[in-house]
């Protein structure tokens, strides 16, 4: 242990303390450098200048003048001015005064942090800077600051501070507040604030307030909206909750109602989204609604709940199965008593409809599989329809004949067999029963077998004949018993479970051609027109398969008096085809087309071929094994395009060769007798789609024209946005600034161009009986469109007109404003049973979202 201390001790008190008192002093009188302590600043400063460069060695200072620029580390500073200073390690940067003002104003970046400001003072040691006439923006939030203190680089301390979204070098608005407290990316943290508009100040005061200025989705409060009492559910608040933002690729916010006289509303709404795999949003909805008071005879109460889900898998994913859904179910009043739903689509259609569907293909085989669980559910009747599930398998059509290389030329080579597998779990049931054990007491369940084969080959040699065969056999793992109660004088239906089966088939041939005729005209620049026949007759054979299945019953006292039935007959696919079908079917398909030379006769152009008649249709059927009747009714269709594709007119109904006479109880019949007028139309119906705009009249800036045409052959969008008080802005699908081109859009106040469209939509149909003489059932017209007022105006109306009810159909208006960075949006229903208005303005950023003002008027819900 001494060897260990002695020595060390030397060590340390001699040999060091020579080290330090002499050794050092003497470098320290020789040079400079040898004594220099660790350097302040860490890397190269790189410094430019337009002007000029003045370097001070005794002071050790760096002018830079006019269009300066330094670079150091991660910072990059560009001014008028800059100044260096060495010894204190600071620099200075100012912008310069010409005859335009004060311009090259400081830029500061450092990393992916950028700021604006009239002068600054940064040092390199301490990370600080002093900055005034602060000018930044951290995520969509301009912040401006009289003086400002950068501690470091996680921390900035303001005075007399304004924060705003607005792009403008004026805002159109900001919140003036003393002093404030940011963390870059973080969030920022102010105290008393004033709304300020148009630079005047409003009566609007925060004591405090907090702003999230992350990149990524934040937790927190969504403020509610408050309602005074706009209906007898007196005053209460709406949408107020909590926003989770759970992680980066799901979201759940939870929002709720409550109102002074008991009624209350819950929402879970999550969107969820992982790239290349999968994306869809989950929502859920509750309110327990009240009307009148507690003891009177208004009274009622309500529960009402609505399901939706909407699921889509990437094509990346899985190229070969894929999983899609699209859920909504409910209650069926849900979208007509909603208290806080104005989803004006939803109460105009009856019913609800969803659909899970999984599809898969199987590589190296004909065969492909697809699994759908399905639900319909009509909102008049309260019914509910669904699959639980429907299962699919297909296969495609096979050759097994075919020749070297799938070769088919002789009918043989080209027969062809395909495969169908079709099961079904079906449930029928209603509202009341709907999430019950009971709904499960009627469910059927059965599975289908498809399989056919079919070939084609040349007759005289211009027809084509096609032979088939088609056989089915139906599985049903349950049916019926039917006997007679003599107690009630009534029919017992008893629905046993068990497997039974039975099996059709069917065998046909069809027969066609096509025929062409070209009719030279050759006035003006019609050239010809063209007329394509395409006449098909075919016969069918089925036998009478349901005769081998009946069963009578004793349908009353007398034991005479006997129904028939089959056990298939409340199956999923009901019960074996009954009578003996013989018959043939004829068809007639027209095309007209018209051959039109180009306007100038001296261009290269070729002839422009226009369709004057997609089709015109007929078809009819004469079953030769019937005693009577033995012709169909025929049936008719026809469809054009005209003006460019833009107008679509389309007619159908059906012709009946016999009489009709009035039965026993007053009822239209038919005898086997000619009508002596050949035939009678017996129903017929009439739609016509039209579409116009602004852009039909001339090429837009772009030089695209009509660009944004409707497909005339779909019906136009008549009922407009959803008025959705829960989106805050106020107008479901028309959020603002969705499309870039519309944000750039420069305002011109005079020679404006004014961009409109129009869609109408008209129907119209007739039924007659034979009897009572024909009547029109529907006949109205519908419009829709947009104006755009000004580049900032827009205004959306819906409507239409029923002529037989001598009145307007539902009708809609809405106004948008873009207030740039604020946005106003005004949806009215004047009338009906839906009348309402929703008003909205509020700033467009999503960090000053609650910075809003709403308000609206549901429409007068009855409580059923």
């Amino acid at each position: 242990m001494k060897k260990d201390t002695v020595p060390l001790k030397k060590i340390d008190s001699v040999f060091s303390l020579k080290k330090d008192s002499v050794l050092l002093k003497k470098k320290d009188t020789i040079s400079l450098d040898t004594i220099k302590p660790k350097e302040t600043i860490e890397d190269i400063i790189t410094h430019v200048a337009k002007d000029y460069t003045i370097q001070d060695a005794k002071n050790k200072t760096v002018t830079l003048y006019n269009e300066a620029n330094i670079t150091y580390t991660d910072i990059d500073l560009k001014a008028g001015i800059i100044i260096v200073d060495y010894i204190k390690n600071t620099l200075f940067a100012k912008g310069i005064k010409d005859s335009t003002g004060y311009a090259q104003r400081p830029i500061f970046k450092q990393g992916n942090e950028e700021t604006e400001q009239d002068s600054i003072i940064y040092n390199f040691k301490s990370k600080r800077a002093l900055i005034y006439g602060l000018k930044t923006k951290q995520g969509e939030m301009f912040t401006y600051g009289e003086k400002t203190k950068r501690v470091n680089d996680s921390t900035i301390y303001v005075r007399k501070i304004r924060f705003t979204t607005s792009e403008k070098d004026n805002p159109d608005y900001y919140i003036a507040t003393d002093k404030a407290k940011i963390v870059p990316g973080k969030k920022i943290i102010v105290g008393t604030s004033n709304l300020v508009l148009a630079d005047i100040p409003t009566p609007v005061f925060l004591p405090f307030a907090y702003f999230p200025i992350t990149t990524t989705s934040t937790s927190g409060f969504l403020i509610p909206a408050f309602d005074t009492g706009s209906s007898d559910r007196g005053i209460g608040f709406q949408n107020g909750g909590y926003y989770f933002a759970i992680n980066d690729y799901v979201d759940l916010g939870i929002t709720g109602d409550a109102y002074s006289n008991g009624s209350w509303g819950f929402r879970a709404n999550s969107n969820y989204n992982k790239r290349y795999r999968f994306s869809g949003s989950f929502n859920f909805s509750f309110e327990n609604n009240i009307s009148g008071i507690r003891g009177f005879s208004t009274y009622s109460k309500a529960n009402n709940y609505n399901i939706r889900w909407s699921h889509n898998q990437d094509q990346k994913a899985s190229p070969n199965s894929r999983f899609t859904a699209s859920v909504n179910l409910g209650s069926s009043k849900f979208f007509r008593e909603s208290q806080n739903q104005f989803n004006v689509a939803q109460t105009q259609t009856n019913t609800f409809n969803s659909s899970i569907n999984y599809s898969k293909t199987f590589v190296g085989t004909p065969f492909n599989l697809n699994v759908t669980a399905q639900h319909q559910q009509n909102t008049n009747t309260e019914q509910i329809t669904m699959t639980l599930p429907a299962l699919t398998l297909n296969m495609n059509r096979i050759y097994p004949f075919a020749g070297k290389n799938g070769v088919k030329k002789n009918p043989i080579q080209k027969m062809g067999f395909n495969y169908t597998l079709d099961g079904k779990y079906l449930i029928n049931t209603t509202d009341d029963d709907f999430f019950t054990a009971k709904m499960f007491e009627t469910a059927r369940a059965g599975m289908q077998h498809k399989t056919g084969t079919n070939t084609n080959f040349k007759a005289f040699t211009h027809f084509t004949v096609s032979p088939s065969i088609n056989y089915e056999e139906t599985w049903q793992f349950d049916y019926i018993q039917k006997k007679y109660d003599a107690t009630n004088n009534v029919i017992v239906t008893d629905t046993l479970s068990g497997f039974k089966s039975y099996r059709e088939f069917n065998t046909g041939v069809s027969m066609s051609t096509n025929i062409y005729g070209t009719f030279n005209i050759n006035k003006g620049r019609l050239k010809a027109i063209r007329h394509t026949f395409r006449p098909s007759v075919s016969y069918s054979y089925r036998p009478d398969f349901e005769v081998k299945y009946l069963k009578q019953v004793q349908a009353s006292n007398d034991p005479s008096d006997l129904e028939e039935y089959t056990v298939f007959d409340q199956g999923i696919y009901g019960g074996p085809s009954s009578g003996l079908s013989n018959s043939i079917g004829i068809t007639l398909n027209n095309v007209l087309e018209a051959k039109v030379a180009p306007k100038d006769p001296d261009s290269d152009e070729e002839d422009e071929k226009i369709t004057l008649l997609n089709n015109l249709n007929f078809s009819s059927s004469y079953n030769i094994a019937a005693d009577s009747l033995r012709w169909s009714n025929v049936s008719f269709s026809a469809g054009t395009r005209l003006f460019k594709d833009k107008l679509a007119i389309n007619l159908s109904g059906s012709l009946d060769p016999y009489k009709v006479v009035a039965s026993s109880t007053g009822s239209p019949i038919k005898i086997d007798e000619f009508n002596p007028n050949i035939f009678r139309l017996t129903n017929a119906s009439l739609t016509a789609n039209y579409s116009i705009s602004s852009t039909d009249f001339g090429k837009d800036k772009d030089g695209d024209k009509n660009q944004n045409a409707r497909d005339p052959n779909n019906a136009a969008d008549v009922i407009g946005a959803d008025i959705n008080p829960t989106d805050r802005f106020g107008q479901g699908n028309n959020s603002p600034n969705t499309n870039k081109k519309d944000k750039d859009k420069k305002t011109q106040l005079y020679n404006a161009d004014i961009p409109w469209s129009i869609n109408l939509a008209y129907s119209t149909n007739y039924n007659n009986n034979g009897l009572d003489g024909g009547e029109i059932g529907i006949h109205s017209l519908v419009f829709s469109g947009n104006v755009e007022l000004s580049p900032k105006w827009k205004m959306g109306y819906s409507s239409g007109y029923d002529f037989k009810g001598g009145a307007f159909t539902f009708s809609r208006f809405n106004f948008t404003r873009d207030l740039d960075s604020w946005q106003f949006n005004f949806n009215w229903v004047p009338f009906g049973t839906n009348s309402s208005y929703t008003f909205f303005i509020g700033v467009k950023s999503s960090i000053l979202a609650d910075l809003k003002w709403d308000k609206n008027k549901p429409p007068d819900r009855t409580l059923f």
